[in-house]
């Protein structure tokens, strides 16, 4: 009997801990996007090459910010071993090997010396197909990651980067995460007015084609330099500016500051005080983390709408988890606990009656 009994409280014990160690896990993705990555794997990069990863990659260089800033959203930020001082924001960096100067000039003797077994690039002007045959000259793996315009575009840059340094689950949770996120946005700005919009930095502004462009559209706004004719980064003239007269002001954390400049001061946005500064690092890096500018910018231009998306977002899940902790319990009004603890108690009387307690 005691054998038996043993059994059973050892087998109702087991599932409470593992339910303990799963809690202090990062949340798991859904079946339906979750996956193993696998290697060999061949992949076409922004030079039309062909880069073939044998086995899957410990050690990473990376030679832009957005890319290391995506590797750390997914979790393999432990594979990295050389990066950017643009990507010095990024937690722990201070431990690897800077591989550019101030100016964000790369120096592909440094990568070279780390011999990492991927060297990432995203096709931007701080690095040239030249270096890049540098490096592949030296023996070194790189893939040139195409530039990203889109939010869509940013999913896809998630689950390649996955895949090419053997975090595909870890990619597949972030853009469940995104998706999340963006679908309380989507729900946000569903039939709203859209405010007009300014990006204004360091006198430059973003139009269409652009990723900045992308994000403000999914804020539920209008980006007044597209609208204006302006395509990719372009230089602002006040003519824009007067002429759209923006409702709001979008600034980043680089250059927060709106121009003292007539053309500016009068707009609407400058008279009723509705500018906003967005961390440059979420605004400008097509990454996960371009999400949290989305949320922001929303959250800005439709504060209660947003804040009921939210509110709705939230109640559905409230009200599975207390049914899900319903449908646990295999007695009724009778929980683990209480099993465990009638077990024991059995045992005891048990031993007491044959005299071995």
């Amino acid at each position: 009997m005691l054998l038996v009994v043993s059994f059973v409280v050892v087998g109702t014990l087991a599932p409470m801990t593992g339910l303990g160690a799963a809690g202090n896990e990062a949340p798991s993705a859904g079946s339906s996007t979750a996956a193993e990555c696998s290697y060999p794997i061949t992949k076409t990069d922004a030079t039309g090459t062909d880069v073939t990863l044998e086995d899957e990659p410990e050690t990473v260089v990376t030679l832009t910010p957005s890319p290391a800033q995506t590797i750390w959203d997914i979790g393999a930020d432990e594979k990295v071993i050389g990066l950017t001082k643009h990507a010095e924001n990024l937690e722990g960096s201070e431990e690897r090997t800077s591989v550019s100067t101030e100016a964000e000039t790369i120096q592909p003797e440094i990568v070279v010396d780390l011999e990492p077994d991927l060297v990432l690039a995203t096709d931007t002007s701080y690095v040239s197909e030249e270096t890049i045959e540098t490096l592949r000259e030296a023996g070194l793996t790189v893939y040139y990651i195409p530039e990203a315009t889109s939010l869509e575009e940013v999913r896809d840059r998630t689950r390649l980067i996955g895949s090419l340094v053997g975090a595909c689950d870890g990619a597949a949770e972030t853009v469940d995460w995104m998706d999340e996120e963006l679908a309380v946005v989507d729900a946000a700005i569903d039939g709203e007015d859209q405010p007009d919009v300014l990006y204004t930095f360091f006198g430059y502004t973003a139009g269409s084609e652009t990723f900045v462009h992308d994000v403000i559209e999914a804020a539920g706004a209008t980006n007044v330099a597209a609208e204006a004719g302006v395509e990719g980064y372009h230089e602002l003239n006040d003519e824009i500016v007067i002429d759209s007269d923006p409702d709001w002001i979008i600034t980043n954390t680089n250059s927060p500051e709106v121009p003292e400049a007539p053309a500016y001061q009068s707009t609407t946005a400058v008279q009723n005080d509705q500018t906003v500064v967005v961390n440059i690092n979420e605004l400008n890096r097509p990454g996960p983390r371009t999400v949290d500018a989305v949320t922001e910018l929303a959250e800005t231009f439709h504060p209660d709408a947003y804040a009921a998306a939210v509110d709705d977002a939230e109640t559905p899940a409230e009200t599975d988890d207390s049914d899900d902790e319903s449908e646990d319990d295999e007695l009724p009004g009778f929980g683990v606990g209480a099993v465990v603890i009638a077990a024991l108690l059995f045992v005891m009387m048990t031993l007491r009656r044959t005299g071995r307690f």
